[in-house]
């Protein structure tokens, strides 16, 4: 039986494991979603200035380009597949989730056949036993190139030539299969090392009129079609003139500075996971990018120091986590006193603190434009822009 179904009173899309899953917290009409996020966003950043509309989705459905899935045997030893409920570790059997990819649901159905026959286990988490922790797919609507990663306890894969022929056979529009070895770790969390078992080992996604390599390991957005609505967002509040000098503080990949570099800004991302700085500083090259240079590290840290030593900032970007930015770094941001701050944020409340912060700084908010990136979540994403006003 689906999960998914049409509602006959609303014509809503909904699903049967609303309450036991967690992945959504939104079970109602996406116009009544939109509504709620807009209301939400007026009573938190009003005070701050206008609200703009919320930019609202075009596709409210399958839009989660990255998938991540568990496995276990059900009470007749057949093996299932799901995600874990997102107040624990219990498992809920998950077999057509509406918000992702429509090529992830295939894939998997494969797979767990290839399971069975090849008897390759699924971990279990209680016992310590069994092969496959999760999987992750990727997908890139812009290339229609598709990742698949196996995240396994140990380094052996058993019939492993049988298991990516079959894979391979079923769904041509697979490009890589990735095998990541993951011997301990919290549950959906990936190991040190990852072997290429089929294709290059990462795909490629084109965003902004820049193209990026995602590896296993990559933070990139799993929304990318409103990912670029927000970053378009971004860089017209950033108002960039070409030789500006630009912060790309919390960077990741690299993805927001190197769109700012490509329209003729000097920029310099700042990023703490090491990896992250490195598919970076990859990108760039790939994108023939000399005007953005990546430094990995503190950006507080990074800013305090540039502060110290005369640096100037015309353009500080800063997308925090969830939690917003700490005090250390919005001292920083006090001290280099950029111009124009652009926050990009994915935690209402967070982001409310640190405007309270910057205000008190010298700073005034200039523009507040929610996006939804999360259809069905609480999830708001708002983009900010701050300009100095202290004389």
């Amino acid at each position: 039986m689906n999960q998914t179904y049409t509602d006959p009173e609303t014509g809503a899309r909904r699903c049967r494991c609303f309450k036991r899953c967690g992945g959504c917290q939104l079970d109602e009409p996406y116009a009544d979603q939109i509504r709620r996020k807009q209301e939400k966003a007026e009573r938190m950043l009003g005070t701050f200035g206008k609200v703009l509309p919320i930019i609202p989705a075009e596709q409210p459905y399958g839009y989660r380009g990255k998938v991540q899935n568990v496995f276990a045997r059900d009470p007749r030893k057949k093996i299932v597949s799901g995600v874990y409920q997102s107040s624990g570790q219990k498992m809920v059997t998950v077999d057509d989730c509406m918000l992702e990819d429509e090529h992830a649901a295939p894939i998997l159905r494969t797979l767990k056949t290839l399971m069975q026959s090849l008897r390759i286990a699924p971990y279990d988490l209680r016992t310590g036993t069994g092969l496959l922790r999760h999987t992750l797919i990727r997908v890139s609507r812009s290339t229609g190139q598709i990742m698949l990663v196996l995240v396994t306890a140990s380094p052996i894969l058993p019939a492993k030539k049988h298991l990516i022929d079959g894979l391979v056979k079923a769904h041509p529009e697979l490009t890589t299969i990735v095998q990541n070895i993951c011997p301990d770790g919290l549950p959906l969390t990936l190991g040190p090392r990852s072997v290429t078992l089929y294709g290059k080992g990462f795909i490629e996604d084109d965003l902004c009129g820049c193209r990026f390599r995602i590896s296993p390991a990559s933070f990139y957005q799993v929304n990318p079609a409103q990912t670029e609505k927000l970053y378009r967002c971004a860089i017209e509040a950033a108002a960039l003139k070409k030789g500006e000098t630009v912060i790309d503080a919390y960077c990741g990949t690299g993805t927001l500075g190197m769109i700012c570099a490509k329209q003729g800004a000097e920029v310099i991302g700042v990023e703490l996971n090491r990896s992250a700085c490195r598919d970076a500083a990859d990108n760039a090259k790939r994108n023939h990018l000399d005007n953005i240079r990546f430094r990995n590290g503190d950006a507080g840290e990074f800013m305090q120091q540039a502060a110290k030593e005369g640096g100037r900032c015309d353009v500080l970007l800063m997308d925090p986590p969830r939690a917003g930015a700490d005090a250390k770094f919005l001292r920083a941001a006090a001290a280099l006193k950029p111009a124009r701050i652009v926050y990009i944020s994915c935690g209402i409340e967070s982001l409310r603190r640190d405007l309270m912060q910057l205000v008190k700084s010298g700073y005034r908010v200039q523009r507040i434009q929610p996006v939804d990136m999360f259809p069905h979540t609480t999830g708001i994403e708002t983009v900010c822009l701050l300009k100095y006003a202290k004389k």
